[in-house]
Protein backbone atom coordinates (compact mmCIF):
# COMPACT_ATOMS: atom_id res chain seq x y z
CA UNK A 1 0.00 0.00 0.00
CA UNK A 2 1.56 3.50 -1.20
CA UNK A 3 -0.86 5.57 0.90
CA UNK A 4 0.43 7.43 4.09
CA UNK A 5 -1.67 6.77 7.11
CA UNK A 6 -2.79 10.33 8.27
CA UNK A 7 -4.78 9.38 11.56
CA UNK A 8 -2.04 9.30 14.01
CA UNK A 9 -1.31 12.64 12.65
CA UNK A 10 -4.30 13.91 13.23
CA UNK A 11 -3.78 12.61 16.48
CA UNK A 12 -0.09 13.91 17.23
CA UNK A 13 -1.62 18.11 15.96
CA UNK A 14 -4.44 17.40 18.65
CA UNK A 15 -2.07 16.68 21.45
CA UNK A 16 0.25 19.02 20.64
CA UNK A 17 -2.81 21.60 19.82
CA UNK A 18 -3.96 20.80 23.38
CA UNK A 19 -0.59 21.28 24.94
CA UNK A 20 0.07 24.99 23.46
CA UNK A 21 -3.91 25.61 24.87
CA UNK A 22 -3.04 24.75 28.46
CA UNK A 23 1.12 26.17 28.59
CA UNK A 24 0.25 29.42 26.56
CA UNK A 25 -1.55 31.51 29.80
CA UNK A 26 1.64 30.09 31.99
CA UNK A 27 4.57 31.76 29.54
CA UNK A 28 2.53 35.34 29.92
CA UNK A 29 5.19 37.35 32.16
CA UNK A 30 3.96 40.97 33.14
CA UNK A 31 4.17 42.88 36.79
CA UNK A 32 0.27 43.43 38.94
CA UNK A 33 -1.11 46.78 38.34
CA UNK A 34 -3.99 48.42 39.71
CA UNK A 35 -4.92 50.35 36.90
CA UNK A 36 -7.24 53.68 37.78
CA UNK A 37 -10.79 53.24 36.07
CA UNK A 38 -12.16 55.93 33.74
CA UNK A 39 -14.40 56.09 30.46
CA UNK A 40 -14.13 58.48 28.23
CA UNK A 41 -16.19 58.94 25.16
CA UNK A 42 -14.16 60.85 21.89
CA UNK A 43 -15.73 63.50 21.05
CA UNK A 44 -18.67 63.92 18.28
CA UNK A 45 -17.21 64.62 14.68
CA UNK A 46 -18.27 68.17 14.35
CA UNK A 47 -18.23 69.85 10.86
CA UNK A 48 -16.29 73.40 12.46
CA UNK A 49 -12.51 73.17 13.13
CA UNK A 50 -11.86 73.21 17.10
CA UNK A 51 -10.30 75.88 18.54
CA UNK A 52 -7.31 74.07 20.12
CA UNK A 53 -5.25 75.59 23.06
CA UNK A 54 -1.86 73.91 23.50
CA UNK A 55 0.33 74.22 26.68
CA UNK A 56 4.16 72.87 25.99
CA UNK A 57 6.41 71.66 28.39
CA UNK A 58 7.84 74.99 29.17
CA UNK A 59 4.71 76.17 29.84
CA UNK A 60 4.09 78.37 26.92
CA UNK A 61 0.66 78.71 25.58
CA UNK A 62 -0.67 78.97 21.75
CA UNK A 63 -3.48 78.97 20.07
CA UNK A 64 -4.26 77.58 17.15
CA UNK A 65 -7.11 78.91 14.80
CA UNK A 66 -7.55 77.18 11.79
CA UNK A 67 -3.84 76.79 10.06
CA UNK A 68 -1.78 79.80 12.36
CA UNK A 69 -0.44 78.69 15.26
CA UNK A 70 1.33 81.44 17.76
CA UNK A 71 2.92 81.69 21.43
CA UNK A 72 0.58 84.28 23.46
CA UNK A 73 -0.21 85.30 27.01
CA UNK A 74 -2.91 84.00 28.60
CA UNK A 75 -5.25 87.07 28.70
CA UNK A 76 -4.75 87.51 25.23
CA UNK A 77 -5.24 84.07 24.51
CA UNK A 78 -9.01 84.53 26.67
CA UNK A 79 -9.85 87.89 24.63
CA UNK A 80 -9.06 85.78 21.36
CA UNK A 81 -11.32 82.95 22.03
CA UNK A 82 -14.00 85.57 23.68
CA UNK A 83 -14.06 86.93 20.24
CA UNK A 84 -14.49 83.29 18.25
CA UNK A 85 -17.62 82.26 20.85
CA UNK A 86 -19.42 85.41 20.34
CA UNK A 87 -19.05 84.94 16.28
CA UNK A 88 -19.98 80.86 16.66
CA UNK A 89 -20.93 80.24 20.12
CA UNK A 90 -21.46 76.51 19.21
CA UNK A 91 -17.43 76.14 18.55
CA UNK A 92 -15.67 73.17 20.02
CA UNK A 93 -12.72 73.95 22.15
CA UNK A 94 -9.96 71.28 22.78
CA UNK A 95 -6.44 71.95 25.47
CA UNK A 96 -3.41 70.18 24.64
CA UNK A 97 -1.42 69.36 27.55
CA UNK A 98 2.13 68.12 27.61
CA UNK A 99 2.73 65.43 30.12
CA UNK A 100 5.46 67.06 31.51
CA UNK A 101 3.10 70.45 32.72
CA UNK A 102 2.00 70.56 35.93
CA UNK A 103 -1.98 69.90 36.41
CA UNK A 104 -2.89 73.28 38.09
CA UNK A 105 -1.56 75.43 34.55
CA UNK A 106 -3.75 73.12 32.39
CA UNK A 107 -6.83 74.03 34.89
CA UNK A 108 -6.03 77.60 34.96
CA UNK A 109 -6.09 77.34 31.20
CA UNK A 110 -9.13 75.61 31.02
CA UNK A 111 -10.45 78.38 33.38
CA UNK A 112 -9.57 81.14 31.62
CA UNK A 113 -11.55 79.39 28.26
CA UNK A 114 -14.64 79.17 30.64
CA UNK A 115 -14.52 82.44 31.45
CA UNK A 116 -13.97 83.40 27.68
CA UNK A 117 -17.59 81.83 26.96
CA UNK A 118 -16.88 78.12 26.19
CA UNK A 119 -19.30 76.18 27.23
CA UNK A 120 -17.34 73.17 27.50
CA UNK A 121 -13.61 72.81 26.97
CA UNK A 122 -12.02 69.12 25.90
CA UNK A 123 -8.90 67.60 27.13
CA UNK A 124 -6.75 66.04 23.75
CA UNK A 125 -5.08 62.53 24.44
CA UNK A 126 -3.56 59.75 22.84
CA UNK A 127 -5.15 56.22 23.19
CA UNK A 128 -2.49 53.94 25.23
CA UNK A 129 -0.51 52.29 23.12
Amino acid sequence: MSEINVVPYIDVMLVLLIIFMVTAPMLMQGVKVDLPEASADPVENQDSEPVIVSVDAAGQLFLNLGQEEQVLSLATIKDRVAAVMRRSPEKPVMVWGDRAVPYGEVVTVMVALQEAGAPSVGLVTETPQ
